[in-house]
């Protein structure tokens, strides 16, 4: 039987992470960075793929328990046996020259044989490395890579059926430790870490970043859980952060619509900014918006909805024919071709959150409002063409209201801080007179008066549950009548067993392509925002319990959820969902829960 997405916890250095399932494996990590190639891929294939499990011998399901320790990302996998008990301890420390795995087998009482079974697979599971013994290592070398496998105290390990197995037995209080770590072939093996120190100052750490946390409101843990989570997925070196540490988890099981989300969006930038002022981390907002800054320079026109890790622009889409997919959902993809497309919502993000980033006293970057500038200008021109919108459909390009809303998003901000600041030079009379504009015409060609609701693109009946954004950045007031039936529209029409779709999905409707997805969970908790705006709080309040009822047993969500089958849906962890989880608890909760 295939593991549910929500089997697996994560653990990371910030520059990459692992999956680690309830059966005590790592079956997805990739090395040296989120979007390297994998060496463990058992997640989208096979245990020939490449995992690693560390368990009892003779256990071949699922632990007793697991969780993570407190305000860390440090997780414990506990199982109880007819022989005894024991803990498997995960973590990859702030890594120094080289990405480390660290797996610590811990003895809680009687006497437990434990196997440790490690297959690796490199490029993304098609690559059998040579594997040699080397100073009391096994190190596996295939072309530019190379991972070294030690243990401590040192047990027997010996190579079979493609594998590096080993077999030994713990105690109460005793401990082995291993440690695999990665570097280029080419190079020296880099300093050893000690595995016991690796592990306290990763707990001394995370503990004192969770910490910094302003708020103290309900849903504490879930809040604290979700920062931890968006933290591990911003890749340190350039403050990016990646939608997913995952590529081709599908949108529905056995369908098409999977993705890979080991790149940077712009978009979950803009909103990480928002949450990083608001929750008490300040410094994570300024690298956030850094990294923004670097990666939309350039000609206005040749501004990207994605990037790599380091503002790398070309992220070409490939298929990956050997790997049979997560239960069988194929194609698998690495890159993204959704790159390529035109959204011009993403000029209202960037806008808004380089106004938000002023307006909280962040440190000025250079040529920043030139930049801002020459964005607005080319908008003004170009703002009446059609494009793919939010969601990246694939379906061709169509007239999107929430596009338009977040070009009036981009000109309402730069005509405010031209306002707040006088002394920067911009076009104010016609700034304000193109947001007008803008504004009129969503209102006259986006408003369906008849149905009282917005709709997803001009002269259509379909609606679109990015719509429920239009109160938060203040294209209308939460009391416009507008705006309250689109929200009645959108909860009577797009709602699923209580949860919101992004939009309906009947064939080849909107995006493109055949069957449907799950319930999106960012969608969910703009529902309970817009709902908490208009006054029905406790409406606002009952979903958001819902919703953060749906995360797994140690506090993560994917990007989907399918009520029928009970189960999440689509690359994991999600950034887009645990910055709505944060976002909405500030939101409905904020005013007495932030510091």
């Amino acid at each position: 039987m295939h593991p549910r997405i929500e089997d697996y916890a994560l653990i990371g250095d910030e520059q990459t992470a692992a999956l680690v399932g309830r059966d005590g494996s790592v079956d997805w990590l990739c090395l040296p960075r989120f979007d390297s190639a994998a060496c463990f891929a058992k997640l989208l294939g096979d245990k020939d793929n490449g995992h690693w499990r560390i368990a009892p011998k003779h256990t071949k399901g699922p632990c007793t328990r697991r969780a993570y320790r407190p305000d860390t990302l440090v997780l414990d996998t506990e199982w109880e046996t007819a022989e005894g008990a024991i803990r498997v301890t995960d973590l990859m420390p702030q890594r120094d020259r080289a990405p480390d795995l660290v797996r610590i087998v811990q003895g809680l009482s009687g006497r437990v044989t434990v196997r440790s079974s490690l297959r690796i697979r490199f490029d993304y599971g098609s690559v059998v490395p040579w594997v040699r013994k080397s100073r009391g290592h096994r190190v596996a070398v295939a072309g530019p890579d190379s991972v070294w496998l030690r243990s401590e105290p040192p047990v027997h390990t010996w190579g079979e059926n493609f594998g590096t197995h080993s077999e030994f037995t713990v105690e109460e209080g005793e401990q082995v430790a291993f440690v695999l770590t990665w570097h280029p072939s080419h190079e020296p093996r880099p300093p050893l870490v000690d595995p016991y120190k690796a592990l306290r100052a990763s707990v001394r750490d995370w503990r004192k970043w969770a910490g910094r946390c302003h708020y103290d409101g309900p849903y504490r843990d879930a809040v604290v859980r979700s920062l931890i989570t968006l933290k591990a997925l911003t890749y340190r070196p350039t403050g990016g952060i990646v939608a997913a540490p995952t590529t081709s988890l599908p949108e529905e099981l056995g369908g098409v619509r999977n993705w890979d989300y080991r790149h940077c969006w712009l978009r979950d930038s803009t909103l990480l900014l928002n949450v990083g002022l608001s929750a008490g981390y300040r410094e994570e907002a300024e690298a956030w918006r850094n990294w923004l800054v670097r990666a939309v320079a350039g000609d206005p026109a040749d501004l990207q909805i994605m990037y790599g890790l380091a503002g790398e622009r070309r992220l070409p889409e490939l298929e990956l024919p050997w790997l049979s997919g997560f239960a069988g959902s194929v194609p698998v993809r690495i890159g993204n071709e959704a790159v390529k497309q035109l959204q011009l919502d993403v000029y209202g993000e960037v806008m808004d959150t380089l106004a938000l980033a002023r307006e909280a006293g962040l440190p000025i970057k250079p040529h920043m409002w030139a930049i801002q500038s020459s964005l607005m200008e080319w908008l003004r021109t170009q703002w009446r063409r059609p494009d793919e919108g939010l969601w990246e459909v694939r379906g061709g390009r169509r007239q999107f209201v929430h596009s338009k809303v977040m070009v009036w998003v981009a000109a309402d901000r730069a005509v405010r801080t031209l306002e707040k600041n006088p002394q920067l030079e911009g076009d104010l009379d016609g700034w304000r007179e193109f947001r007008d504009e803008v504004h009129r015409e969503v209102c006259e060609k986006g408003y369906d008066a008849e149905r009282n609701t917005f709709t997803q693109s001009y002269g259509s009946r379909e609606l679109d549950a990015a719509l429920l954004l239009i109160p938060r950045v203040g294209f209308l007031p939460p009391d416009d009548p507008r705006v309250i039936g689109t929200i009645d529209a959108i909860c009577a029409e797009l709602s699923h067993d209580g949860f919101l779709r992004r939009y309906s999905v009947d064939g080849t409707t909107v995006d493109g392509l055949p069957g449907s997805e799950g319930t999106f969970l960012a969608c969910s908790f703009w529902l309970a925002e817009a709902l908490q705006m208009t006054g029905r709080t406790q409406e606002a309040h009952e979903l958001f319990d819902r919703l953060v009822g749906l995360a797994n047993d140690v506090g993560l969500l994917s990007e989907e959820y399918d009520p029928l089958a009970d189960r999440q849906l689509g690359n994991f962890p999600q950034a887009f969902s645990h910055i709505g989880l944060v976002n909405t608890a500030l939101a409905l909760f904020g005013g007495d829960g932030a510091g």
